[in-house]
């Protein structure tokens, strides 16, 4: 057993990451200014969705409730081959953090007028995580203005890589 977890680590004895989805949506809808890694409180079969990639943050957000973390609006589809005991795919989900990062966030959301927005679900070392930006709501203009810098970088990628 132990000899697999050091196959699973990388030459810098770090554990290796699988990125399952990112939430490309949060990062055209939202500034992130900060982010954190949590961890997530999983029954069986969502942990086999997660490994077969069948999950979807789009429209998820995180919410600080009574001191604990929580992950809602996000889908985890049905396990296939999963039985009676299958879970239900948009369940809140528990997100661990140590208690002075809940703090530190709550403080964060309720002052600056922030929001915690999961950015990317990955496997790290065998266990799924997820990374939540204290995110600030774009304007229109701002996205507008997002998009014509990347058509510009591409616009200019397309010219150095003609001559």
């Amino acid at each position: 057993m132990a000899k697999q977890a050091k196959k699973e680590q990388t030459a810098a004895n770090a554990p290796v990451i699988k990125v399952i989805t990112v939430n490309r949506q949060a990062y055209h809808d939202y500034f992130v200014e900060q982010t954190v890694e949590a961890g997530i409180s999983l029954v069986g079969t969502e942990v086999k969705s997660i490994r077969e990639g069948r999950v979807n943050l789009r429209g998820s957000y995180a919410i600080v409730r009574s001191g604990e973390v929580w992950l809602e609006n996000a889908h985890i589809a049905v396990y296939e081959h999963g039985n009676r005991y299958n879970h239900d795919p948009m369940r809140n989900r528990k997100l661990l953090l140590h208690k002075r990062e809940i703090v530190q966030l709550m403080s964060k959301v309720a002052t600056k007028g922030l929001t915690l927005v999961p950015l990317k679900l990955y496997l790290k070392g065998g266990r799924a995580k997820v990374e939540l930006g204290l995110c600030r709501g774009k304007k229109l203009y701002d996205k507008r203005e997002t998009i014509a810098e990347r058509e510009i970088k591409r616009d200019i990628e397309r010219i150095v890589r003609g001559r």
